[in-house]
């Protein structure tokens, strides 16, 4: 599918070989703020999840694809889309990039792989993500592909005792 090969990376479905990129970031902590995730998965959960992975997102309301390096061959991320609304053409979009790839151009890539396919092939009108206020990565990633702040939910997110913002930006398919 030529939507979602890009110059320097592929977005591709997941399949059974990803169990261990999976596992690792999954149960790393660090993302668990971004996925809300409290607690750790087990290689057995996630293989289950990954055997459901094929689900069309009509029926599973999301849809999580693997980042895959051209150069490398490496699983480096996953981007997904999530809470999709055919009825109302909608859905949230979230992206994690390993930490060994991050800030190389690869998360901008693919969100603009993942857009244009969103807006083509599921032919949907807008496109959502929320990030926490101190997210700055992120929020430069999203406005950079004109996600415009629509919106602010104060104390939303609690992390190490802490509340954080999370912003609301949307992208409309003029």
């Amino acid at each position: 599918m030529n939507t979602l090969q890009g110059t320097y990376i592929n977005l591709r479905a997941l399949e059974p070989e990803d169990l261990k990129f999976l596992f690792q970031i999954e149960n790393n902590e660090s993302f668990w703020e971004v996925s809300h995730t409290q607690t750790p998965f087990s290689k057995f959960i996630l293989k289950q999840y990954l055997e459901n992975a094929h689900l069309d997102i009509y029926e599973a309301k999301q849809l999580r694809l693997a980042i895959k390096d051209n150069l490398s061959s490496n699983t480096i991320g996953m981007i997904d889309l999530f809470d999709f609304n055919p009825q109302h053409k909608r859905a949230g979009i979230g992206i994690l990039i390993h930490p060994d790839y991050q800030q190389k151009g690869f998360a901008s890539e693919a969100l603009q792989l993942l857009i244009n396919y969103s807006f083509t092939h599921l032919q949907l009108h807008q496109l959502y993500a929320n990030i926490t206020d101190d997210n700055t990565n992120s929020i430069r990633l999203f406005t950079k592909h004109d996600f415009k702040e629509i919106g602010v939910k104060k104390d939303w997110i609690l992390t190490n005792k802490i509340y954080k913002n999370e912003i609301l930006f949307q992208l409309i398919n003029e």
